[in-house]
């Protein structure tokens, strides 16, 4: 980060105890999003997902993103973004009369393995969308060795609007074999412009997660081997199980945003 950049973003809240060098970031800087560092996440589960567009990002020219969220027609809509994408994401091809069910991965724009993962940002106000930053492995579930096909990492889950967010730990895919590690609810400290950080140290060890600087939770397995990609999501509730959106989301007073100052990703320099 130059000079300038330092002047408009506050300086990151890292682990105390550890080296860091700063790898991988935006600082959503200038008038439109860098779509050399980000993807649309528009399917999930083989299935073009109506409600996740690529019209509901962008920058508002003072160094932040803004993920919205609108109404069109009795639907609503927002966006998701990804460094990279998953396996099962897109809908897969044919190979002769047989139906192939996946589809091939994509070339991402950015993979990383361990380090610190953060996000500054400040979350909806309207009922019925929630917000997220986390990680996400390419391959998911491929095999029941997580270490290897990787762990979906949840920094930073927020779904109602009352100061609780959440982190979660998911692997072995989403079907019988799924398993789960989860925090419980965790209740935002007031910040005096509403921004929050949230973090996370990826080591070989485990996990630790942080929010506004204090350590909020660890898991120490399983752990991920395997290079991941970020997410920094929104969704819209109700469409997962059906084609009409929540009753909550019903009430929100539009326009809503999740703002995101910066993104950032470190690794641990190694003391000789």
């Amino acid at each position: 980060m130059g000079d300038t950049d330092r002047m408009k973003h506050i300086e990151s809240l890292l682990p105390t105890g550890k080296s860091w060098k700063l790898v991988w970031n935006d600082e959503f800087d200038g008038e439109t999003l860098d779509r050399s560092k980000w993807d649309f996440r528009l399917h999930i589960m083989q299935q073009r997902h109506k409600t996740f567009v690529d019209d509901a990002a962008e920058l508002d020219g003072k160094g932040n993103l803004l993920l919205k969220l609108y109404e069109k027609d009795g639907h609503f809509y927002s966006s998701h973004l990804q460094t990279g994408s998953n396996y099962m994401d897109r809908p897969g091809g044919t190979y002769g009369k047989f139906k192939w069910p996946i589809a091939k991965i994509e070339t991402p724009k950015s993979m990383h393995k361990y380090g610190y993962y953060e996000i500054r940002c400040k979350l909806p106000t309207q009922p019925g969308w929630w917000a997220a930053f986390w990680l996400q492995s390419p391959t998911i579930g491929a095999t029941l060795d997580p270490a290897e096909s990787g762990v979906e990492v949840d920094i930073m889950e927020n779904f109602t609007r009352d100061g609780i967010v959440l982190h979660n730990n998911h692997w072995n895919g989403y079907s019988s074999d799924h398993a789960s590690a989860q925090s419980g609810p965790r209740k935002l400290e007031d910040t005096p412009d509403g921004f929050h950080v949230f973090g996370l140290d990826w080591s070989r060890n485990g996990y630790v997660y942080y929010i506004d600087g204090k350590e909020s939770w660890r898991v120490n397995e399983p752990v991920s081997h395997r290079e991941q990609f970020i997410l920094v999501s929104t969704e819209c509730m109700g469409y997962r199980d059906g084609d009409s959106p929540s009753a909550e989301l019903k009430k929100a007073v539009l326009p809503d945003y999740f703002i995101v100052d910066y993104v950032r990703v470190f690794d641990e320099i190694e003391q000789a």
